[in-house]
């Protein structure tokens, strides 16, 4: 019987040890989102540059996060998890603690409900419908593997952070429209571009914006304008419909069904838009062909 009680007490020692000091969180939170990861990702980011004091700490893969947020004069981590349950479905767990009031929340919230876990909750609600508006905003549908065909294009460099793509490609658009259609050079298909990189992590993209145009001779010099071939790939296809400003939201589903199916992919992007966003209108109207080439058929 002693050497029972000395266990138990062992046990529980350790456990208190464990709860206490060695437990990372005060409160986790564990709920499901209809969408891939790498949206929950990127809502996360755009959802905390709207609160103020608040801000993304550290970022591992796409599915891990953590972030600080501001209330008052406490400060809460939020350590995210995202996991793929299947292509239209994560699970997202959140760690929550209380930097400077954790020891004071372990002890009573096997009690009570406090106010730390009233304000966790509350919190995770507002960022679930953000979400879920977003949600409305956009269409992806995978396709599957196709070739992206061979064309001859005028291109500019842009870099820009991933939320930036589209502003970067408005300032370009001018400029490549204008100059061909002044110097007479032919267009011969849809505008679109190619990332060259992409730093997930800072949510940085350097990419090509080009419009095909019919090889001659003689085309006109510009210091932003480069001519080149665009090679054909076998790549992933999805069709984006929403505005141009999220079509990544595509690059993340391509990437899960990559995953899922054990599809080795480079994750550079191409792009190929049928819509002038200068035209306005209903963005769910809008369409563009989302390719993630195969590894190995991407250009050296």
């Amino acid at each position: 019987m002693k050497k029972v009680l000395a266990v138990l007490g062992i046990a529980m020692v350790s456990a208190t040890i464990w709860y206490f000091f060695l437990k990372s969180n005060d409160y986790q939170v564990t709920f499901e989102v209809k969408t891939f990861p790498g949206e929950v990702n990127q809502i996360i980011k755009t959802w905390s540059e709207t609160l103020e004091g608040a801000g993304i700490t550290d970022e591992k893969p796409i599915t891990e996060l953590t972030q600080h947020l501001q209330f008052g004069d406490s400060t809460h981590i939020y350590e995210w998890e995202i996991t793929a349950i299947h292509d239209s479905l994560s699970r997202v767990r959140v760690h929550a603690r209380d930097k400077d009031h954790s020891f004071q929340n372990k002890l009573e919230i096997p009690f009570n409900d406090t106010d730390f876990e009233k304000r966790t909750r509350k919190t995770l609600l507002d960022f679930v419908d953000k979400l879920n508006e977003h949600r409305k905003k956009f269409k992806v549908e995978i396709i599957g593997e196709e070739e992206i065909p061979t064309t001859f294009c005028a291109c500019t460099d842009v870099q820009s952070s991933q939320i930036g793509k589209a502003d970067g490609m408005m300032r370009d658009f001018p400029l490549l429209t204008s100059f061909l259609s002044k110097h007479k050079v032919q267009l011969n298909g849809s505008p679109f571009l190619e990332v060259t990189e992409w730093q997930k992590g800072a949510d940085s993209l350097k990419f090509k914006f080009c419009f095909p145009i019919v090889q001659s001779d003689i085309l006109p010099e510009h210091p932003e304008l480069k001519y080149r071939n665009f090679y054909g790939k076998k790549a992933l296809k999805a069709i984006y419909n929403g505005n141009y400003i999220s079509s990544d939201r595509a690059w993340y589903a391509l990437i899960d069904h990559a995953d899922r199916n054990a599809i080795s992919i480079s994750e550079l992007p191409v792009e190929v838009f049928y819509n002038n966003p200068n035209m306005g209108g209903d963005a769910l109207k809008w369409k563009a062909e989302i390719y993630m080439p195969l590894k190995g058929t991407a250009d050296e």
